[in-house]
This record gives structure tokens, C-alpha cells and sequence, in this order.
């Protein structure tokens, strides 16, 4: 129970920078040792040639379709759940947990069965060549089944944080990162598996991290209960958990779609570009997934927050979150722009034209990150309000709104060039999108605040 009055010490009441720091920070950690083993898995496989490197750019946006199904029920869920614990109502918080949960699962299964019926056809829709294709099925065919636990990790990722449990999610995803990390070598190599190997892999350490979140819910550690007793799929928790969770689940599919459209537009420039675009994906993604980790830990603040009507400590969170994330991505910018040749000759072997590719990929996507703390917590923002339909619209700005006319119409005009600097022109765009409907929600806030003071003073 004390454990329980201090989770909810840090969403209502604990200083901001304190309370950021708490929640955010072991998240953070995780999901960048998260990036560091995508980032490994590409680093080794990157050592198979441009193929194999190809092949694992290719699968990425299936897995992340996949995995967006957890995105949807979890962070749905979450921000619902930050809202309830804010109100106080405890047996709702438990009904959501519990059907997000199973309702993940279960959805998840039977959408990793289609795709691995349909496998050959999805790959080439998204960019698979003929040389890549015979690296691609049989790294998909594993890596695709081993989805289903990491449906159930992001899930319980975004429903823990919410609760304010940030280092449990920190523990699940730095154990399986880790175990990542030290398998890949051995099934690629050692036991000369190859891309599959790296599959392997990564299944394992997909499952390390379930036994985690499985531990912690059973030991009855969590806030909420997990019973199959509070499975619940009412109308009313389906209707809070989807009009947060579709927009997640939408941002999802459109980074998938992003890159599919990427390797395809990259597909005409051969498997070295392929391979350059992909080793630049996972780089940027380091960034962003710390980015992201970071402001899990602002989420539950937000939401807490708003649901209590304490907008002083809402506007604070804002200010602190924008001023620390930006300053992280100024500096992780300009790594990636100063050091661009550097980093992607770690993933080509001395491949020239791969190299050539990526390093000016990556030199401009460095630039433009310095924007990306500020559009995200904004994005992540109104996701954590409760504000479903803003949120849909300014998420999907960076990587569909704005990057699909951006992706298919400059590489008809600058060709190569086209496909390398669509996503910075793209996160320009967004940025100004972001300004103006961040106003506008300021304006939103200011006149709530006053509605609630004029009703104190009656």
C-alpha cells in the first residue's frame, strides 16, 4: 500500500523536474537500450552484406503494425487510466487494465496469423527485391510469431507507467535488450544462423521481458488487478481506451507506411539504398525512442493532472518537458549530423554506395530532430488529455499528413534526393502544425482554469 500512496505522491503532488525524473528517466533508459539492441541487430546483421541488412529494413514496419496493436490497447488505456487514478475510482482503473490487456492478446494473435499466411505478398508490398526476398521470409516467419509477446510487453508498458511503476518497465525492457544484445553474436555467427538467427534472438529476449511484466502483475505489485474475473469489454471502456488508442494505433501504421514507402521508392536505387535508408531508420529511432520513453513519464503527469484540475502543475509539466527534450534532441542532432559518414560505415562494411545514401540521410534527419522533442510533447499531449481527435490529426502529421504527398511526389522531381530529405521537410511542416494547434489548446486550458476559479469563488 505504501508503495501505492507513493506512485500516486509522484502523479499529484511530488515537484515537476522530480517527478519527470522519476517516471521518465528509468523509461527513458529502457526504451534506449530498447533502440541500442534494433540498433545491434543491424550492426551485426550489417556484416552479412547488403541483402541480409535489406532483408531485416524490409520486416521492421511489419513488426511495428504488429506491435501497434499493443500501442493501441496500452496507451489507450493508459491515458484513460491516469484520468481514473486522478478521479479516484479504483474498480473502473481495474476493468480497463484487465480488458486492455486480454483484449491486446487476443487481437494480436489473430492478426500475426494472417500475416504469416499472406507473408510472401506482404513483404513485397513493402519493398521487398528478389535478392532481398530469400532473407526476408525466413527472418519474418520468426521474428512475426515472436510479436505476440511484445504486443503483451507494450501493453503493460504504457498501462505500468501509467500507474507511475517506471522502473519495472525500465527492468523488462533493459533485460531484454541486454539478453539481446549478447544472443545475436552467438545465433549469427557462432551458431551460423544467419538473419534468422537474429530472429531467434530477439524472440527469446521478447519473452524474458513478458516473464517481467507477468511476475509483476501476479505478485500483485501493480496499482491495478489483472484478473480475467475484470476482463470487461464494455462498450464504454472500449469507446475511452480506442478513441486514444486508434490514434496511437493510426501514428503506428503511418511510421510502417513511411517506411514502406521509403524502401520503395528507394527500391528502383537497388539494395544499397535499401540498406542505407534502413540503417538510418534505426539510428534516427535511438532519438526518438528516447524521446518517447522520456515523455511515458510526462503522460501519466498530464493526465493525472488534468483529471484533477490542477492546471498549474499541467502547464508546468509542459514547460519542463519541452525545454528538457529539446535540449536532448539539439544535442542528439547534432551527433548525427557531425558524425553521419561515421555512424552508417559501422552498418556498410565499406559499401561506397550505401554509405554515400545513408550518410546524407542521416546528416539531414540530424538537423530537423532538433524539432522533434518539441512536436512530441505536444502530440503525446493531447493524447493524455483525453483529446482523441487533436491528437489523431497533429500525430499523424509527421510521418502521413505530411510525409506520404512529400515521399511520392519529391522523387519524381529530385530523384535520390527525393527520398533522402522527405522526412526532414516533413518534420519542418509538422512543427508548424504544431505551433498553432499548441496554441490554441493554451487558449483551452486558460479558459477551463478560469471556469473552475469562478466556481470556487460562488
Amino acid at each position: 500500500m505504501n508503495e501505492r500512496n507513493n506512485k500516486m505522491e509522484l502523479l499529484g503532488s511530488a515537484p515537476i523536474p522530480t517527478a519527470l525524473m522519476a517516471l521518465g528517466i528509468p523509461i527513458m533508459i529502457g526504451m534506449l537500450i530498447n533502440a541500442l539492441y534494433n540498433l545491434v541487430d543491424a550492426y551485426f546483421v550489417g556484416g552479412l552484406g547488403e541483402s541480409p541488412m535489406g532483408a531485416i529494413s524490409v520486416v521492421f514496419p511489419l513488426g511495428q503494425v504488429v506491435v501497434g496493436l499493443g500501442l493501441m490497447f496500452g496507451n489507450g488505456a493508459a491515458s484513460y487510466l491516469s484520468r481514473l487514478l486522478g478521479r479516484g475510482d479504483r474498480d473502473t482503473a481495474n476493468k480497463v487494465a484487465s480488458t486492455a490487456v486480454y483484449s491486446s492478446v487476443i487481437i494480436g494473435a489473430i492478426i500475426i496469423i494472417s500475416a504469416t499466411i499472406f507473408l510472401k505478398p506482404i513483404l513485397t508490398m513493402l519493398g521487398a527485391t528478389a535478392t532481398i526476398m530469400p532473407y526476408a521470409l525466413p527472418y519474418a516467419r520468426i521474428y512475426v510469431v515472436s510479436c505476440i509477446f511484445n504486443v503483451f510487453n507494450v501493453t503493460m508498458n504504457n498501462i505500468v507507467a501509467s500507474e507511475g511503476a517506471a522502473k519495472t518497465t525500465m527492468c523488462a525492457l533493459l533485460l531484454g535488450a541486454v539478453l539481446n544484445i549478447g544472443l545475436d553474436p552467438v545465433f549469427i555467427y557462432a551458431l551460423d544462423m544467419g538473419v534468422e538467427g537474429a530472429a531467434i534472438a530477439t524472440a527469446i529476449s521478447q519473452f524474458v521481458s513478458t516473464l517481467v511484466y507477468l511476475i509483476y502483475a501476479l505478485c500483485k505489485k501493480s496499482a491495478f488487478s489483472f484478473s480475467v474475473k475484470e476482463f470487461k469489454p464494455s462498450k464504454q471502456i472500449y469507446m475511452e481506451i480506442l478513441k486514444i488508442g486508434v490514434p496511437t494505433l493510426t501514428f503506428q501504421l503511418l511510421t510502417s507506411l513511411a517506411i514502406a514507402l521509403t524502401n520503395r521508392a528507394a527500391n528502383g536505387y537497388g539494395d544499397a539504398a535499401i540498406a542505407g535508408m534502413g540503417a538510418v531508420t534505426r539510428v534516427t529511432s535511438m532519438g526518438t525512442l528516447v524521446v518517447f520513453g522520456f515523455l511515458k513519464g510526462f503522460q501519466p503527469i498530464a493526465g493525472f493532472s488534468y483529471g484533477a484540475k490542477k492546471f498549474q502543475r499541467l502547464r508546468e509539466a509542459i514547460k519542463t518537458s519541452i525545454l528538457w527534450s529539446t535540449i536532448f534532441c539539439v544535442v542528439a542532432g547534432l551527433l548525427m549530423a557531425l558524425f553521419s559518414a561515421q555512424i552508417i560505415s559501422q552498418f556498410a562494411k565499406g559499401n561506397v554506395a550505401m554509405i554515400e545514401v545513408g550518410q546524407k540521410s542521416l546528416l539531414a534527419n540530424g538537423i530537423s530532430f532538433f524539432l522533434f522533442g518539441f512536436y512530441t510533447v505536444y502530440s503525446s499531449l493531447f493524447l493524455a488529455l483525453g483529446k482523441g481527435t487533436k491528437g489523431f490529426i497533429l500525430g499523424a502529421c509527421r510521418q502521413g499528413i505530411c510525409f506520404v504527398p512529400v515521399i511520392l511526389f519529391l522523387p519524381k522531381v529530385c530523384g535520390i534526393n527525393g527520398i533522402l530529405y522527405a522526412q526532414p521537410i516533413a518534420d519542418i511542416i509538422s512543427v508548424i502544425i504544431t505551433i498553432i494547434m499548441a496554441l490554441q489548446l493554451h487558449g483551452e486550458l486558460a479558459v477551463a482554469e478560469t471556469h473552475i476559479h469562478s466556481e470556487k469563488t460562488v
